[in-house]
């Protein structure tokens, strides 16, 4: 695809921002009639329908091995950065909360996997410049506000994490990182700050699935539908289906913490996996049919 004479490519990414923020404001203030409009209808699944949505991410990921690692590769190393920064700066007290807290936005960087799956499923040309589909997408306004949400409680919860360390640690920076281990593992406060650290970030992680499982693909997928309409689907969603939804939470949370050893390494393998077979089950709990 040519980019063009410099004239013609900035009026074309001035069109598509426009578009962006109309869409954003329309995902906000949408009209009457949409206002309406029936919602999508939720269907039940089973734990089957989970293997099944594994079996087809795997399948994707081993169709376009070379493109989907190419795209996710940035993940781990944007994670690495942080993590070294982090390290650098003596702020050991935040490397957990930071790698652990890093899954928060993998909804939104699952967006081009979701792209290259719907693709896939309607029989188009994929390849790792398909995931980008997604920036032209009627949506991209309320996908990209959707996405600023999960970013704002990721620092929400880096600060929360901060808060439970000076309530239970006292308000010190630790010296090494060894020592902070230590100290953590010996002692009153360090067994606190793990309980309650554990016990709040659940309850982050908890939001985060339960507005953004369906609420991507959907808006990936159905130009009539709102921000709001795709958060209460997907919040309907798991409603509907407690139990599975929570073994596919334990299943993603299980998936994210083996692929964090070594060094987030495995991550490059779990995201592509766990994107694809998140559009599949997106497909098996939202039918094509709406509710009135």
């Amino acid at each position: 695809m040519a980019i063009g004479n410099p004239v013609e490519w900035g009026s074309s990414s001035l069109g598509h921002a426009g578009t962006a923020v109309r869409s954003a404001i329309e995902s906000i203030h949408r009209p009457e009639e949409a206002l309406k409009a029936p919602l999508p209808a939720v269907q039940h699944v089973e734990v089957s329908d989970l293997k099944a949505a594994l079996r087809a991410g795997f399948e994707d990921f081993t169709a376009y091995r070379t493109d989907v690692l190419f795209l996710v590769v940035v993940y781990p190393i944007i994670g690495l950065v942080l993590a070294r920064m982090v390290i650098g700066q003596g702020l050991f007290q935040l490397l957990f909360p930071l790698t652990s807290g890093f899954a928060l936005i993998g909804p939104f960087v699952g967006l081009g996997l979701y792209e290259m799956s719907r693709q896939r499923e309607q029989g188009g040309t994929v390849s790792w410049a398909t995931a980008f589909g997604v920036l032209r997408s009627p949506s991209a306004g309320a996908i990209a506000l959707l996405g600023l949400l999960l970013t704002a409680i990721f620092v929400a919860w880096l600060f929360a994490a901060q808060g439970i360390f000076n309530a239970t640690m006292g308000a010190h920076q630790p010296a090494s990182l060894i020592a902070f281990a230590q100290e953590v593992l010996t002692t009153t406060g360090g067994w606190l700050l793990i309980v309650a650290g554990v016990s709040v970030g659940f309850l982050f992680a908890l939001v985060v699935f339960a507005v953004s499982v369906v609420s991507f693909p959907l808006l990936l997928d159905r130009q009539d539908v709102g921000l709001d309409v795709a958060i209460g689907t997907s919040i309907r969603a798991i409603a509907a289906n407690p139990r599975t939804m929570a073994i596919w939470a334990m299943i993603i949370a299980g998936a994210m913490i083996l692929g964090s050893i070594p060094a987030l390494i495995g991550l490059i393998v779990v995201i592509p996996v766990i994107g694809h077979a998140t559009w599949h089950l997106y497909r098996r709990l939202v039918g094509r049919t709406q509710i009135g």
